[in-house]
């Protein structure tokens, strides 16, 4: 008995080696960790259950036969994160560069099975160089399957992709179709085709970084929700984002104990708002004042900055915010603003986190450059989103409402559950400016008569009280009990109940 223990602690151990000694110390000269490294720093201490540590690849063609090692390349299986049970797989550099076999998809099938059966969320850490070329069909049939259980468990299961080395070709788009995507700055990279393709097919030269790189996708394509600086880093932020999530669409909300007086005034809030309408003020100070001490967890911070998405809690219980950025283009609505807020609240939708709606919008982003990129379709897609959810809906609106942006911002007429407004919200076709500008266009030549007609459309429809009077806002509030009306209001709404008419799915105009 004591030789075959022996066998089984030998194979255990030349498991965990990965690719050798060798390959890990390059691993680490690159400032990266190992695929085991990484997961004992995400999960809790000794939670991790390891699967399939022994597998090894079938391929024979191209000396394969004659290399093998086990696991190939990529480390599956389950552990908890403050005491919560996920599903983890980590590609392993080290063994053939993390690339996908049909055994190591098989590997990632089976954990991925394994999530949506029971029903807790699946993180993917990625550091891998694609398909396994001397596979072929084997291993492009292998990501079918990978990409088919991705589409299966959305909606179903919080999943989230970690980019922590290279990402390319078929294995970009298995993170693409999960909730959350998360870079390492300078040492991961996302692309379809690598620089060599590019320069051979477009003439084009780019660097890895300039590609596909954590400062393109957390700014300009808007891939990835956020970037970090190591991998270390990477690992705790994912430990405090899991534990912000719901464990799957059925479950309740994570609650944690709340030392924060949910019914805390805040004075300082009362001067938030400048009394020049054009002048700026910073949205993120508000929600900072409103969740549980100061906690907020941002998603997509560096990319259409118009637009704050992110998870606080209130009284312990986690709480998705949306809010427009006064601080960046006055806070305007474009096409990339529209479809980053609608992602995030479809996501909050799937999995029953409430939405706390900040609205201070002068309106749609004008120009041709708007036009031409479909800015119809892109600002549709928020009004979709938010009209399609039944989580509860809290709107507060701070400054300006304007146009068809007030209604687009979880307005009461779209399925806002409870609209407040604070005494300086204006809400209004347009500015007054413009709108005297068109209502009185023969006093155009009167300075003094125009400026006149500013002021009686501004006494008029600057202030909250005509859509409080029609019942579109429910209560004008003063601005340093917005946290109290905000926590109380959550409190009603917690066993909302609301049904769309059945459908096999919706058709978003994507």
């Amino acid at each position: 008995m004591k030789d075959v223990l022996d066998e089984l602690d030998r194979r255990r151990g030349e498991a965990r080696l990965g690719g050798g000694e060798r390959r890990i110390g390059a691993q680490h000269a690159k400032g990266k960790l190992t695929a085991r490294e990484r997961i004992e720093i995400l999960l809790d201490e000794g939670s991790f259950e390891e699967f399939d540590m022994f597998v090894e690849h079938r391929c024979t063609d191209f000396g394969m036969d004659e290399t093998k090692m086990p696991g190939d390349g990529v480390v599956t299986g389950w552990g908890t994160v403050n005491g919560r049970v996920v599903f983890v797989f980590s590609k392993d550099f080290t063994v053939f560069g993390g690339s996908l076999s049909e055994t190591h998809a098989q590997k990632m099938v089976k954990i991925q099975d394994m999530a949506l059966k029971n029903r807790a969320p699946i993180i993917g850490l990625f550091d891998a160089g694609g398909a396994r070329i001397q596979e072929g069909v084997a291993a492009l049939a292998g990501y079918g399957e990978v990409f088919t259980r991705n589409v299966r468990a959305s909606g179903v299961i919080p999943q989230i992709s970690l980019i922590m080395g290279p990402c390319a070709g078929g294995d970009v788009y298995s993170p693409a179709m999960t909730d959350f995507i998360f870079m390492v700055r300078d040492t991961s990279y996302m692309y379809v085709t690598g620089p060599d393709v590019v320069k051979t097919v477009t003439n084009e030269t780019v660097t890895h970084e300039q590609l596909g790189g954590a400062s393109v996708h957390t700014v300009k394509s808007s891939i990835a929700d956020g970037a970090f600086e190591n991998d270390v880093e990477a690992l705790i932020e994912m430990r405090r984002l899991i534990d912000l999530l719901p464990q799957n669409n059925q479950a309740e909300l994570p609650e944690i104990e709340c030392h924060d007086d949910p019914e805390r005034i805040d004075k300082s809030l009362d001067s938030l708002i400048p009394d020049n309408p054009n002048k700026p003020y910073d949205m993120k100070e508000l929600i900072l004042k409103t969740v549980d001490e100061g906690d907020f967890f941002e998603i997509q911070a560096t990319h259409a900055k118009n637009i704050i998405t992110g998870f606080g809690r209130v009284e312990g219980r986690t709480v998705g915010f949306v809010a427009n950025q006064p601080m960046v283009l006055a806070g305007v609505l474009d096409s990339d603003a529209s479809r980053k807020a609608a992602r995030f609240v479809r996501f909050c939708d799937c999995f029953g986190i409430p939405i706390v709606t900040y609205v201070d919008v002068p309106g749609f982003l004008p120009g041709t450059a708007q036009e031409y990129g479909g800015l119809i379709k892109h600002g549709a897609k928020l009004l979709f989103a938010y009209a399609e959810a039944t989580v509860p809906k809290i709107t507060v609106i701070t400054r300006k409402a304007y146009g068809g942006a007030y209604d687009v911002m979880s307005s009461k007429h779209i399925g806002g559950d409870i609209n407040y407004a604070w005494p300086s919200a204006e809400i209004a076709v347009m500015g007054a400016k413009g709108a005297a500008e068109i209502l009185y266009r023969a006093d155009l030549a009167d300075p003094q008569k125009i400026q006149a007609r500013i002021k009686e459309y501004e006494k008029r429809f600057a202030n909250p009280f005509v859509a409080a009077e029609r019942g579109y806002i429910d209560e004008v509030i003063f601005p340093h009990s917005t946290r109290r009306r905000i926590a109380r209001a959550l409190r009603l709404l917690r066993n909302k109940h609301m049904e769309q008419p059945w459908k096999k799915h919706d058709n978003i105009p994507l």
